[in-house]
């Protein structure tokens, strides 16, 4: 396991500090602020305490409510909304200096058999046959840029199945982005943290496709500013983070600011484990 990853997931072991209230902290980013993945992966796990053993999470909906401090923690409270004979629901707050940040509600299901149908996986290079972000992000971004970058994200295997926004600055293209990840090491048979680890990962790269519509490089080389708004993921099938996983994301729509994101994620033998869909702020800079 690398040293990253580790760091990761001692992120994502909160600790309790009364019952139903937990706290975090959090890992530096590439702008002074929270990553969103990492806080609604947080909200989740704390969400996933409170519920019994036999139910896995089925569906997650978030809002992104303030920009979260980096340097302080963060206090997850959880509301056991309803605990019912197939179904239990949680809402969850994080709150960092007497305010809420992020608001999420997460649905919990017991397992069982029922119709069966999903799209098709569409098709996508071998992921062993891409470069490896620290191979990939030098040829587009500043070295310092391009370090920090690779930082961020060491935990995570991700790789782009084309060029990503900021190596295609200034050429529109069709509005849609795909990348296969998994985790930089195998994981425990824990079904929670596998859910976590992927709803970490989905705030990385979902509103690359607003981007590459319009020709711009993103975050990244500084031509838009923008932020997560809300969030909202549906579990479909087991997975595990720490095998393959392809993140096939397109945006349907930009307007008022805003951009849209909807994505699949499916893993390398075709089953469709996650749907995804996030609207973020999307500005370019006066």
């Amino acid at each position: 396991m690398s040293p990253a990853l580790d760091e990761l997931l001692d992120l994502l072991d909160l600790e309790q500090i009364e019952q139903n209230i937990f706290r975090g902290s959090s890992r530096s980013a590439l702008v002074p602020r929270v990553f969103g993945g990492q806080v609604a992966a947080q909200a989740l796990v704390a969400a996933g305490r409170t519920v019994p053993a036999d139910r896995t999470a089925h569906s997650l909906h978030s809002y992104f409510l303030r920009m979260g401090d980096p340097g302080a923690p963060i206090v997850y409270t959880v509301d056991r909304i309803r605990d019912g004979r197939s179904f239990t629901t949680r809402r969850v707050v994080a709150i960092q200096h007497g305010q809420p940040i992020f608001h999420l509600s997460a649905s919990f299901q017991v397992p069982e058999e029922g119709l069966e149908h999903q799209a098709d996986m569409p098709a996508a290079p071998d992921p062993e046959s891409l470069p490896t972000a620290a191979e990939m992000l030098p040829r587009h971004l500043p070295a310092e840029v391009a370090e920090r970058l690779v930082e961020a994200r060491a935990a995570v295997d991700l790789r782009y199945a084309d060029t990503p926004p900021w190596g295609s600055v200034g050429e529109p293209r069709e509005p849609r982005s795909q990348v296969w990840f998994r985790t930089n090491g195998k994981l425990a048979d824990d079904p929670l943290l596998h859910v976590c680890l992927a709803t970490y990962v989905s705030d990385m790269t979902l509103l690359d496709s607003v981007l590459l519509a319009h020709g711009r490089g993103g975050w990244a080389v500084g031509d838009v500013v923008g932020a997560s708004l809300d969030h909202a993921m549906w579990f479909h099938r087991p997975f595990r983070a720490d095998e393959w996983l392809l993140y096939d994301q397109q945006s349907p729509s930009a307007s008022g600011g805003r951009g849209l994101g909807q994505a699949r994620i499916y893993t390398q033998e075709g089953r469709l484990a996650i749907s995804v869909i996030q609207e973020g702020v999307v500005r370019v800079p006066r």
